[in-house]
Parts: C-alpha cells; structure tokens; sequence
C-alpha cells in the first residue's frame, strides 16, 4: 500500500505530495497555489481518487481484495 499521492489542482496545476489518512477518505482539499477548494468527482470517494497519482488507502485496500477474489 502506498501511503503517499502526488495531488494535482485541477484548476492552476499546482501539485503537491501528501501523505494519505490511512482510515479514512479526505473529502475536501484547499490548493496552496489558488485557493480553489477541491471536492471529489462524481463517483469517487475522495480528493487523492480524483486528483492524486495513487488513490486513497481504503480504495487501494478495496482493489487489492477484489484482485484477491478473482484468482
């Protein structure tokens, strides 16, 4: 599991490694280089599934059991 998601602002491109709650999903995120306070896309759980390189801990846990199931 990766801990860490480079978030990119959809907005001015700002982008920024964060470190992830390991428990939770982050829903709300301000960009340091607009402002702009980003929220999920429709669909996802969170702000690092919708603008980070790597999806959140609970997601990636999820996908890892469903890759378990179908071998």
């Amino acid at each position: 599991m990766k801990p860490e998601s480079l978030l990119t602002c959809p907005v001015c491109g700002y982008a920024q490694m964060l470190k992830m709650p390991t428990d939770a999903c982050q829903w709300y995120y301000s960009c340091p280089g607009c402002k702009t306070l980003l929220k999920p896309k429709p669909g996802d759980c969170c702000v690092f599934c919708s603008y980070g390189s790597v999806p959140c801990p609970p997601m990636q846990e999820a996908r890892s059991r469903e890759g378990q199931e179908k071998q």
